[in-house]
């Protein structure tokens, strides 16, 4: 049977197990992840937290990855500024990006989650409010939400993956991991 692995990856970390292009040390998933013969199924940006699936299985990991297959991938996305409707409903219809229009998004406002304090911080402005949203996407594009909510003028400033498919970090600490039967 398939392992997989819930992986909660905190910010600042690389979503591989070895760091071989920067001349300073990366926190990597080396760093938390012991078991052999696991590799992960997609990316998460270093500057993005929350669920990073792992597996040893090819099949399972093409299925989870592979944009042909448009699993739904849900994001708690904090936003500067305050969402208003024609944005939201641009984000649904989906956005012109320079790679092409991007597929529809599920995407509401939501009120802030009860997530763990990010380290560090976000940066906050006084003069700006800062903003919740939760955004489905059924592709992954390089950077994909970022760029997204940017082009309707909401830059991101805290992006965390909460689900992919039917898999949640719900109950899974920053930097630990569930081993489940795939």
């Amino acid at each position: 049977m398939a392992r997989l692995i819930l992986f909660n990856k905190p910010f600042g970390v690389l979503s591989q197990f070895t760091d071989t292009g920067s001349p300073t040390v990366r926190s990597t998933l080396s760093d938390f992840i012991v078991i052999k013969g696991v590799y992960p199924a997609g990316r998460l940006d270093r500057d993005s937290e929350g669920l990073l699936l792992l597996c040893d299985d090819g099949r399972l990991q093409a299925r989870i990855a592979d944009p042909r297959f448009k699993m739904p991938k849900t994001y708690f996305v904090q936003v500067e500024g305050d969402p208003q409707e024609e944005a939201l409903e641009r984000l649904r219809q989906g956005v012109r990006l320079k790679d092409g229009m991007t597929l529809p998004a599920d995407a509401i406002s939501i009120d802030a989650p009860d997530l763990w304090p990010r380290d560090p911080p976000i940066r906050v402005r006084k003069a700006i409010p800062d903003s919740w949203l939760s955004i489905t996407i059924r592709e992954g594009r390089n950077r994909q939400v970022r760029r997204m909510t940017a082009a309707v003028g909401l830059p991101t400033l805290r992006l965390v993956r909460w689900s992919i498919g039917d898999w949640s970090i719900a109950g899974i600490a920053p930097g630990e991991f569930r081993e489940i039967s795939a």
